[in-house]
């Protein structure tokens, strides 16, 4: 027995004295916005993208297509963290797709005239001279173009895209599609050998139009075709033949919001949604994974793993669609189509095969671990630009990249970029809030104000604003577990319904178990500008409007924060309305036992031109009065994100229609480093901030709920708040 026991305790000293595996993760370590291609003197407010991108052979270099540009960019990644702009190619048409073989750059163009009368080419660049040096007509419109793993051929998938307009955008609509296979002889495409591969009579669906979309070529150099439309999958032989083809078939979906409502419930089930795949992959010699896009009729939201014989190895379902919602990414207003899975990217880092599954509308990057095919497991789930179209993964540097296509620029917004994430040691940075846990899946977004429990530390209610107006809703927050958790959800309700017309800005508990809710109206959209009370259920048992002198002045842009003081309700208001001075915003004050109206003048910073500032959150503390003061700057035209505040004192509100007086204010905290921590581009909506029971400030930013936004929230402590 003493033996036995020897041996069991040098075995247990052993085990405590070998290395722990070290946990890795991938982070986002840099973006680089699509404009910064363009040369000195050209028109930078030109609407560009990035739609599709690959790597140089060495991995040194990010080749992304832009379809609005008609170029292709180069991305010098010698330093992953700090990419540098290498200029535009123009291509002479649309670029679709490029893929590096030896230094030369192949990329599909689409040059047609009409969707009746298809044409594009394939534009050979040489890498070291950034120019082009050949050109081979497919006879079609290219769209994805993939190359031999031995770089002995390139594979284009040749779609001759319907018209969405004419006839709904039913099938058929000629020209058919079909599969272009070229060889690459010493560098060079041998336009001469150009093998034509017809696909037609294959499909359930208008066989006789098929649409092929994404392609993909295995070790044996066998190709994997998706037809999207035609909701088939066909593989072609080494040999350019058509070796066997299958329907990509249905699911049925449990647990998925079907309404486009602005209410989050994922207690909806549809069935039999067609897959419709988008981006495909071979895993291996035997497997394929798809992202199932559900772009015309399906709505599968999901992605497969299929055996090569079209039986179903893995089915995602709407596991990654719920994983998302509970990240705060879910796009209410895709319903249909959900989260819109978009492509798929496969690659081993180190020992572990990983698959990467890109979701357009709720812009995110599913990452999995694909060691047992049958069962991958979901290991991080990355914030990206605005819809993610393409992937790269590097795995022999350990990068991986992300092409975002939309550009906001005529809107004002944020431009299209390219992001570049490493996989190295540590914890993932994001998500840095999530409702991952609960017992029931938690949908929500849009946080647009933030409150603290006055009696436990850690312990945060939060608002979401008019993107979810189908049910405004109170958010329970565990700030003391990291990423942050939202707990519970409470729906705000007017006689035992949902409450409609509210666009909820700011919360303040009363100190009694309820909440004081400030309401940003709109005239136009018939929501009023009001102040709400709510009892501990929810339930609507005071509402408050603005005085009318107020609303004789009104702009759409109302209250921002609401705060307690004493038996006073103070609102910030977020933008100057008719009768206030430029540069100065109301704070104002109802003082709830007089039922009377006073205010004060906040002075705000300038603004930059065509651009404005404003308030967007309140919060009393102690002495003080808390504010998150910030423009709407967004990426690199972000200049103002601050904390400010005022003291107590300062704050005597003058009658409504008196010469108000004006504040004076102290800067606590630039945010704008705060923002940064992502490494992806500075958000606009900084609104939530508030400081809870054992004095730690917190500040959250608003998402929209994915509208014109990457859908990444940010949740953040500033510290201790003296």
């Amino acid at each position: 027995m003493f033996p036995r026991l020897a041996g069991m305790t040098s075995l247990l000293a052993l085990a405590a004295a070998m290395p722990v595996a070290a946990e890795t993760s991938f982070n986002r370590i840099a973006s680089f916005a699509t404009p910064l291609n363009m040369a000195e003197g050209e028109d930078q407010a030109r609407p560009t993208s990035a739609e599709i991108i690959t790597a140089s052979e060495d991995g040194m270099t990010l080749i992304y297509t832009d379809s609005p540009l008609g170029v292709i960019g180069l991305i010098d990644i010698t330093d992953p963290k700090a990419p540098k702009a290498m200029g535009n190619i123009a291509m002479g048409g649309e670029p679709t797709t490029a893929k590096d073989i030896g230094g030369k750059v192949f990329v599909g163009v689409n040059t047609s005239e009409s969707f009746t009368a298809p044409s594009g080419k394939l534009v050979t660049v040489d890498l070291a001279d950034r120019k082009i040096v050949a050109e081979c007509d497919l006879g079609g419109q290219p769209d994805s173009v993939a190359r031999a793993k031995d770089g002995s051929f390139l594979a284009v998938a040749i779609e001759n895209e319907r018209d969405e307009e004419v006839n709904d955008g039913d099938l058929p609509q000629m020209p058919a599609g079909y599969v272009v296979k070229l060889p690459v002889v010493d560098g060079a495409v041998d336009c001469a050998g150009l093998q034509k591969i017809e696909v037609t009579g294959l499909a359930e669906i208008g066989a006789e139009d098929p649409e092929p979309e994404f392609i993909d070529v295995n070790d044996a150099g066998e190709i994997v075709v998706t037809l999207q439309e035609n909701n088939h999958i066909v593989i072609i032989g080494a040999d350019g033949k058509v070796a066997s083809h299958f329907s990509a078939g249905a699911v049925d979906l449990d647990g998925i919001d079907t309404k486009k409502d602005g209410a989050l419930r994922f207690t909806g089930k549809k069935e039999g949604a067609l897959r419709e795949p988008d981006g495909v992959k071979w895993i291996d010699a035997d497997h394929i994974a798809v992202a199932n896009e559900g772009d015309w009729k399906g709505g599968a939201r999901g992605w497969t793993v299929f055996n090569r014989d079209g039986s179903v190895a893995y089915e995602d379902g709407a596991a990654l669609e719920r994983a998302i919602a509970a990240l705060g990414h879910y796009p209410d207003h895709r319903n249909k189509k959900g989260a819109e899975l978009e492509s798929v990217e496969f690659a081993t880092f180190g020992d572990t095969p990983m698959g990467f599954v890109a979701s357009e509308r709720a812009s995110v990057i599913g990452v999995y671990d694909m060691t047992d095919l049958a069962k991958p497991v979901l290991t991080q789930l990355l914030p990206s630009g605005i819809s993610p179209e393409g992937m790269v993964a590097i795995p022999s540097r350990n990068l991986f990249a992300t092409a975002n296509e939309v550009d906001l620029v005529e809107d004002g917004g944020v431009r299209a970029h390219v992001m570049i994430y490493e996989r190295a040691e540590g914890k993932a940075a994001y998500p840095m809030i999530t409702s991952e846990g609960s017992a029931e899946l938690i949908g929500w977004g849009a946080l647009s104000g933030l409150a603290a429990d006055p009696a436990t530390p850690g312990k945060l209610f939060a608002v979401s604003d008019s993107v979810y107006g189908g049910a405004p809703t109170i958010y329970t927050l565990d700030a003391t577990q990291t990423p942050a958790r939202i707990t519970a959800a409470l729906t705000v309700t007017r006689g035992g319904d949902a409450a409609q017309k509210l666009d909820l800005e700011g919360i303040a508990p009363d100190g009694e178990g309820g909440f004081w809710l400030a309401s940003e109206g709109r005239a136009d959209k018939l929501i009023p500008h009001a102040i709400y009370h709510v009892d501990a259920e929810g339930a609507i048992d005071e509402e408050i409007a603005l005085p009318e002198e107020l609303l004789g002045v009104q702009t759409r842009y109302g209250a921002e924060g609401i705060a307690v003081q004493g038996k006073t309700l103070w609102l910030a208001m977020q933008r100057e309305w008719k009768d206030d001075p430029k540069g100065m915003v109301k704070l104002l004050a109802y003082d709830t036992e007089a039922e009377s109206w006073g205010a004060v003048h906040y002075p705000l910073e300038a603004a930059a031109e065509g651009g404005w500032m404003g308030l967007s959150e309140m919060q009393i503390t102690g002495d003080w009065a808390y504010f998150i003061e910030r423009d709407n700057g967004i990426g690199a035209a972000a200049k103002v994100k601050q904390i400010t505040r005022v003291a107590l004192a300062d704050l005597k509100p003058a009658p409504l229609g008196e010469a108000l007086p004006v504040v004076k204010k102290e800067i606590v905290r630039d945010l704008l480093p705060d923002l940064a921590v992502l490494n992806g581009y500075t958000v606009d909506k900084v609104e939530g901030f508030t400081i809870d029971a054992a004095g730690q400030g917190w500040v959250v930013t608003d998402n929209d709920g994915t509208d014109d936004s990457s859908g990444e929230t940010l949740f953040w402590s500033i510290g201790a708040v003296n």
